[in-house]
């Protein structure tokens, strides 16, 4: 569900009036709504019904730990991919027995703290890292528990950026030496081979590829119950997409999911799924206000207090976020570009918007829970936003704004840090 409405004239989420949310919380502010991130889950868990299954949400997509927490209530897995992220999820209620931790560059500290945590399972994406692993369990007189990411060479069809199936793609095993990677696994005294992993991108619309690489994943797994090495899940991430644009059509979760249950039914083989921007990204968006208009050049420039600080995502991969005011109010429309005060040309959240609007409107960035403050950033000091969630008829605070002062707090000039 997209956690935004318009009523009567005005932009709601679930009981609340945005504009509200803006006077009482200033701009730039995130907004979430708690109600779409527990209806965008239980569309995963629901439609697995009846398979064995563990929906691992992707913390990376959003890691407020409120966001967090509503889904810890739900019985959520997390995906994580550093030990920062794992903090967080066990700081938020988590169950450590439900974790997944996934990427490249695990440190050896990172690995201590998952197996002292107890984690369910190692996502492995080289064989250094098993090699890692084994040493670091050793150690400790632990076995870890792993599963490989195997790159199933299988096109996303979405942008390069956010592509992470090909052979190009610095994530996973290649496929052709799988087998092999395998081997070594089985052969570490210290690892306990558990499944089988993949992830071919994000912001996936289309089913295609997303069965190509399943049928991959499961003649892989064929082949290794046959060397003796076998599975006892499939991991086959997350990646799909949500609806930004009016004109797109975002994958049906519910068909996709229960299409997966009856292909891996008789297998064995229980499912993991690690959904992100899908469970967040209708849920959330971000608050601004017109500072300018600036038209004396050869567009029109709708210059606001939200920028590629905030929200990088439209400067870093051309993404697209439907813009709309807060309120509609008696003003003439025309076409914006609508763009921040970072000092940057890519500072552009919108182009080409049709808007009415005038200096001091509010407007929402739609969209946005998803990638948008995780990727924040301080450039030009600026201090991150306050983040807020709605549920129901009241919105609370769960990360408040920064403050200038904070962003140089543990700094030191040369003669102070000499004294």
């Amino acid at each position: 569900m997209n956690a935004v409405r318009r009523q009567d004239g005005e932009l709601w989420m679930e009981g609340v009036r945005l504009t509200e949310v803006a006077e009482r919380f200033g701009s730039p502010c995130y907004v979430y709504s708690r109600a779409a991130i527990e209806s965008a889950w239980r569309a995963f868990d629901d439609a697995l019904a009846g398979t064995e299954h563990l929906i691992c949400y992707a913390v990376k997509a959003n890691s407020n730990l409120a966001v967090l927490g509503i889904l810890a209530r739900l019985g959520s897995g997390f995906d994580i991919v550093s030990g920062g992220e794992l903090a967080r999820v066990l700081a938020a209620g988590g169950r450590p027995e439900r974790v997944i931790f996934s990427g490249v560059g695990k440190g050896e500290e990172e690995i201590r703290a998952a197996l002292a945590a107890g984690i369910r399972c190692f996502n492995v994406e080289s064989e250094p890292e098993l090699e890692r692993l084994d040493a670091v369990a050793g150690g400790l007189g632990r076995r870890a528990p792993v599963s490989l990411r195997v790159n199933p060479d299988v096109d996303a069809r979405t942008h390069p950026y956010i592509s992470t199936g090909l052979k190009g793609n610095k994530f996973g095993i290649a496929h052709d030496r799988a087998l092999a990677a395998y081997d070594l696994a089985a052969s570490l005294p210290n690892l306990d081979v558990t499944g089988i992993d993949c992830h071919i991108g994000s912001q996936i619309l289309d089913m295609a590829p997303l069965e190509e690489a399943l049928e991959r994943v499961l003649e892989l797994a064929g082949a290794l119950a046959v060397r003796g090495i076998p599975i006892r899940h499939v991991d086959l991430g997350g990646g799909l997409g949500i609806r930004y644009r009016e004109e797109e059509e975002a994958l049906d979760i519910g068909r996709w999911c229960r299409a997966v249950a009856a292909r891996i039914a008789g297998t064995g083989f229980s499912l993991v799924l690690e959904p992100g921007r899908a469970i967040v990204g209708n849920a959330g968006a971000l608050l601004s206000r017109v500072e300018y208009l600036k038209l004396d050049k050869g567009k029109r420039f709708a210059i606001v207090d939200a920028s590629m600080s905030e929200l990088i995502r439209p400067a870093l991969y051309e993404a697209w976020h439907g813009i709309e005011p807060l309120a509609t109010l008696d003003r003439p429309a025309a076409d914006y570009d609508v763009v921040g005060p970072v000092c940057e040309s890519a500072d552009v959240l919108g182009t080409g918007r049709r808007l009415a609007i005038a200096p001091g409107d509010g407007i929402a960035i739609l969209s946005a829970g998803a990638y948008g403050m995780v990727m924040s950033s301080n450039y030009n000091s600026r201090p991150r936003p306050a983040e807020v969630m709605v549920d129901g008829a009241r919105s609370v605070q769960v990360r408040p704004r920064e403050t200038v002062a904070a962003l140089y707090a543990g700094e030191r000039t040369l003669d102070q840090a000499a004294t």
